[in-house]
């Protein structure tokens, strides 16, 4: 796709010292790009992406509880978000983790998972309570995506100042120096302001895709930046109404095209091509909202078929049911968490699983007779699809 060139649209390169070294650190220019954004290659495939993020949004048309699943497309996103970044835990290691059943998982990996899920949670409910979207409210996200795990020494909540780098073993040899610490607040005050502005007339989603790229090229902490760069995209969406519930795991589109992803961001730095990524980022919106609202269908299938199968279960059916309706949410539980979770003794909720086995609903995967784990798996298989650790 042509794009407007203009050198305004670059940024410039400023020397700075580190550690005795100088290295060139950029400095991208404040948004909106001047000249404008080219809406001309762009419009249809922006009215692709919205239309499929409103069927995703509209998905309790078909399910009658989002609910049941949103706790687990927030899990999916995630992981994937991290995974990203290079942690290698699975889906059913974050799940084994929050049931406090994990022997064997890789702690710090999935504790940045965990972190991430409450980190968007926190987000979400201060928006929903009349907090604005700001730079308050993102160091307090970091702070608690930073709380534990590898980064809980990377000043958790505070903008970065010393200088950082993207690749390569020092600032001398990165693949790319983001801006200098003495400019970073100047720099975020600027995109918070963008994110609120209306004069430049650019749809939300539009907004949403230049302000990631403007958070990442900004780099502001120390770390957990691709993480909270790929938060805000989410909680703008919902902030603008566009989605009312985080259901959109956009971060497998970014896995899946990791190599095209990162490029394209340098493309921006360096040659101010704004329409070309934002023709990445729409084609990841429209394709990954499209695959989430069929996955929303397929589930709601799955849990209508095997709801007629427990019905069946005569005087077996009411405690099943309960653990079904659990099960919705948290597919994969150990007998102790399911008994806890429905309020049954465990030799009721053993029963019930048992029984849901006999079914084919659930499977044991343990093999052992203490400390088993059952797993929905039918449902667990739809939601893990492109989650396998890079």
């Amino acid at each position: 796709m042509s794009a407007p060139q203009d050198c305004g649209r670059k940024g410039k390169w400023v020397t700075s010292t580190v550690t005795g070294e100088t290295v060139r650190a950029f400095l991208p220019p404040d948004l909106p790009p001047r000249p404008p954004i080219d809406m001309t290659g762009l419009s249809l495939l922006a009215s692709e992406a919205m239309l499929a993020l409103g069927r995703l949004d509209g998905v309790r048309s078909v399910a009658p509880d989002t609910s049941l699943f949103l706790y687990m497309y927030v899990r999916k996103e995630a992981l994937l978000s991290s995974q990203i970044e290079g942690t290698q835990s699975s889906l059913s290691d974050l799940l084994l983790y929050e049931d406090e059943a994990a022997p064997g998982v890789p702690l710090d990996d999935v504790e940045e998972v965990s972190t991430y899920v409450a980190a968007l949670t926190h987000g979400l409910d201060r928006i929903r309570g009349g907090f604005p979207l700001s730079l308050r409210l993102l160091k307090e996200m970091h702070g608690i995506l930073l709380s534990s795990g590898r980064g809980s020494t990377q000043q958790p909540g505070e903008f970065r100042r010393s200088q950082n780098w993207i690749g390569g073993t020092r600032p001398g040899n990165a693949l790319f120096v983001p801006p200098p610490p003495q400019h970073v607040l100047d720099l975020m005050s600027n995109l918070e302001a963008f994110l609120h502005e209306t004069d430049s007339g650019l749809p939300p989603l539009i907004k949403a895709g230049l302000a990631h790229v403007q958070f990442e090229t900004i780099h502001p902490f120390l770390d957990g930046n691709g993480r909270l760069g790929r938060l805000l995209i989410t909680l703008y969406l919902c902030e603008q109404g566009i989605l009312d519930e985080p259901l959109l795991y956009l971060s497998l589109y970014l896995k899946s095209h990791r190599a095209t992803y990162y490029a394209l961001l340098q493309e921006v730095r360096e040659h101010g091509r704004w329409e070309t990524w934002l023709e990445f980022f729409l084609t990841g919106v429209r394709d990954v909202a499209r695959q989430a609202h069929e996955a929303a269908r397929s589930i709601s299938a799955i849990f209508a078929e095997d709801a007629s199968k427990i019905a069946g279960l005569g005087r077996g059916a009411p405690a099943a049911q309960a653990l079904h309706a659990i099960l919705q949410k948290r597919p994969l539980l150990t007998i102790g968490t399911a008994a806890e979770l429905s309020g049954v003794t465990f030799p009721t909720a053993t029963a019930a699983l048992e029984r849901l086995q006999a079914l084919g609903i659930v499977e044991e995967v343990t093999g052992k007779a203490r400390g088993r784990v059952f797993v929905y798996q039918r449902y667990l298989s739809l939601l893990e699809a492109g989650t396998e650790p890079l």
